[in-house]
C-alpha cells in the first residue's frame, strides 16, 4: 500500500496539464462580451423569424470542476418544466469525450445563480454538452426560443464538432 506521502510526492513531480478548449464559432453568431470569469465565450445566436429573442450559446469552464457529468445533466434537465423525455447522447470529438442533452419545455432556471427569481418562457429550448478533457470539463449551453434552437441546430454541431484541445 502506498503511503499519502508518497502519493503527494508522485502528484508534486507530475506535470500540471495546461491548454484550452479551442473552437470555431459560426459565421451566423456575434461574440458578446462573457458576464463572468467562469465563462470562456459568450456568442448571440440570431432569433428565428417569428421568435420574439436571441438564443445564447455560453462556454462555461469552472478550474477543473463543476460537478459531475450526471449532475450537471440533472441540473440542467431541472431547468424545465417539460412532458417531453429529455435525449441524452454521447459521442467523441478529437479525442474529448462529449456528453450532450436535450430538452425542451418551460425554461424555468434561476435568473441569477442562486436567485428566488425564475425565468418563465414557455416554448424554449436547451441543447447543452459536458466536454471532458485533460484540464477538466468544460460546459457548453446553446438556450432560447425552440425555433431558434432548431435553426441553430447545423451550426451548433458544426461547433461542437470544432472542438479541440490545445
Amino acid at each position: 500500500m502506498f503511503s499519502s506521502a508518497l502519493i503527494a510526492v508522485a502528484l508534486a513531480v507530475l506535470p500540471a496539464q495546461t491548454g484550452t478548449l479551442t473552437f470555431t464559432r459560426p459565421a451566423a453568431w456575434t461574440d458578446r462580451a462573457p458576464a463572468s470569469s467562469m465563462r470562456l465565450a459568450e456568442f448571440v445566436v440570431p432569433r428565428a423569424s417569428g421568435d420574439a429573442e436571441d438564443g445564447e450559446l455560453i462556454v462555461y469552464y469552472f478550474g477543473g470542476t463543476g460537478g459531475t457529468v450526471e449532475a450537471n445533466l440533472q441540473r440542467w434537465t431541472s431547468q424545465f418544466q417539460s412532458s417531453k423525455e429529455p435525449t441524452r447522447t454521447t459521442s467523441t470529438v478529437n479525442n474529448l469525450r462529449l456528453t450532450s442533452l436535450d430538452v425542451s419545455g418551460t425554461y424555468v432556471a434561476e435568473v441569477r445563480p442562486g436567485s428566488t427569481e425564475r425565468h418563465n418562457k414557455p416554448g424554449f429550448r436547451m441543447r447543452a454538452t459536458v466536454v471532458e478533457t485533460p484540464k477538466g470539463p468544460y460546459f457548453i449551453k446553446l438556450t432560447g426560443p425552440a425555433a431558434t434552437i432548431d435553426q441553430a441546430g447545423a451550426a451548433f454541431e458544426q461547433f461542437l464538432k470544432s472542438l479541440a484541445f490545445k
